[in-house]
């Protein structure tokens, strides 16, 4: 942020202003675009290492997995986490574009730079009063040793259900076998000689030959989850059509009253809204009230919850194609079909409903995931559990240009106006809806089929000292998996 304010208070690091007269404009030199390109990649950086890093260092200091309510309260404050990241955004779309529109660059990028330089030095001074777990290894080492060592056993028989000893665990572990799902990786801790295997300190004597069942357990928690990982992507991709929106409340009514109208790239704050309300009465009217008509605890598992959120992602694409065929059908019969600028009297608020749905489906599915992954995931594996919905947001931006490129082609052959053409009278953007909606009805389907092959949420393994009698069944809460869920 630092070097971004600095583009906009030196002025040897921006190109001189355009000559009016001649209209011409002189290009950036190598060491302004390195400037300012440096800029966006440390922004790049830090948000990569802050966004997912946070989310689970503040659930780590909640995180106990002894108490009772842990489910409850870890769910509680994911949902305030991303209603406080919404009102965020809200105040970054508002406030910070107004200072920047009114005060110029150099007010509008040094607020942001000086928030963030305040925001470091709150974190560093109250460092002594966090919880801290430090990294002992490289997780995706890990994963590559597990996936070289089973293949390497790939001739290996399993051992009988009962034996002990027969595969390699931590020295202070109470896990005796690995998990029978996903069985095949189970053969990169099988101990073949322990005399070879087993060093003197009771680590593996050569970690690409022997892993320990807490790897291999790692590597099936992560693939486990990647199926229903992947049922968030269509929902982003809904989420990331953000200029069809603003095309449709530029050629509607947007005036609230005689003088102040909304504008139209700010109609996207009623999705912020929606979300952040919705978090905000669920955690303190909703679940409060429930549990008091019960007279016992009550919460939505994260599987009902993600589900729900893809159901209304599915509604709010209805809604969306609905509301733009009535609106394109206006704009028709006004005689507005070759002229995409003109505003007809069609009020712009018609496009709130479709917003407020969207938001709540962020709100049951975004933050349902962020849970179900951190309570699935190791807690070795918290930051990677909490980036995996970032990472399938960055996923379906890409997917979300593939999607618009592919129906601009298929639907302008032949000459013919494209549903996605700039002109969005002449076009079918409601078509273009129509498509994400089958496309979200299916991938609710998808998500069914997910949702129960993946079985009850919390796997369990087998400890130590029941190996010898009937092999009871207990939660990996040494090692970050969660009991089963209700």
């Amino acid at each position: 942020m630092m070097l971004l304010w600095l583009t906009a208070m030196i002025p040897q690091s921006k190109p001189p202003t355009c000559d009016i007269m001649t209209q011409t404009c002189r290009s950036p030199t190598a060491a302004q675009m390195t400037l300012l390109i440096s800029s966006f990649v440390l922004i790049s950086t830090g948000a990569g290492g802050v966004r997912p890093c946070s989310l689970a260092f503040g659930a780590d200091q909640l995180d106990r997995r002894d108490n009772p309510k842990n489910d409850r309260v870890l769910e509680s404050f994911f949902g305030w986490y991303y209603a406080s990241a919404a009102i965020s955004v809200l105040i970054a779309l508002t406030g910070i574009v107004y200072i920047q529109d009114h005060l110029g660059w150099r007010v509008g990028f040094g607020v942001p730079a000086i928030l963030m330089l305040l925001s470091a030095l709150v974190f560093f001074l109250a460092s002594p009063l966090y919880l801290k777990q430090k990294a002992s290894k490289s997780l995706l080492t890990g994963f590559v040793q597990v996936i070289v060592v089973a293949y390497k056993n790939r001739n290996l028989t399993f051992p009988l259900p009962n034996s002990s000893g027969s595969y390699h665990h931590k020295r202070d572990s109470t896990i005796a076998a690995p998990t029978d799902k996903l069985r095949f990786l189970n053969k990169a801790c099988i101990i073949k000689n322990p005399e070879q295997d087993i060093a003197p300190d009771g680590s593996a004597s050569n970690p690409w030959s022997l892993c320990i069942i807490e790897q291999v357990e790692e590597l099936k928690a992560l693939i486990k989850v990647l199926p229903l990982w992947s049922t968030g992507i269509i929902m982003s991709i809904n989420l990331s059509q953000n200029s069809f929106p603003v095309l449709q409340a530029s050629s509607m009514d947007r005036y609230l009253t005689k003088k102040f109208q909304i504008p139209a790239g700010s109609y996207g704050m009623f999705n912020i809204i929606s979300l952040a309300l919705w978090v905000i009465l669920y955690d303190r009217a909703i679940l409060p009230l429930a549990s008091k008509i019960k007279g016992k605890p009550v919460r939505i598992g994260v599987k009902l919850r993600m589900g729900i959120g893809l159901f209304l992602t599915c509604i709010a694409m209805l809604v969306s194609a609905i509301v733009e065929n009535a609106r394109r059908r206006k704009a028709i019969r006004d005689g507005f079909l070759n002229n995409p600028h003109a505003v007809s009297d069609m009020s712009a608020m018609w496009l709130v409903p479709q917003f407020c749905l969207n938001g709540l489906a962020e709100a049951f599915t975004a933050i349902g995931q962020t849970e179900f992954f951190y309570s699935e995931l190791p807690k070795s594996m918290s930051s990677i559990a909490a980036a995996l919905f970032g990472l399938g947001l960055a996923v379906a931006n890409l997917l979300a240009s593939v999607v618009v490129s592919i129906i601009d082609k298929i639907t302008s052959r032949g000459g013919k106006e494209s549903w996605v053409s700039s002109n969005i009278n002449k076009g079918r953007i409601d078509k273009f809806y129509w498509v994400l909606a089958s496309l979200s009805f299916i991938n609710l389907f998808y998500y069914f089929l997910c949702a129960w092959a993946y079985g009850p949420c919390g796997e369990q393994a087998t400890k130590v000292s029941d190996t010898g009698n009937g092999l009871n069944k207990v939660g990996h809460e040494g090692n970050g998996l969660k009991n089963g869920e209700e």
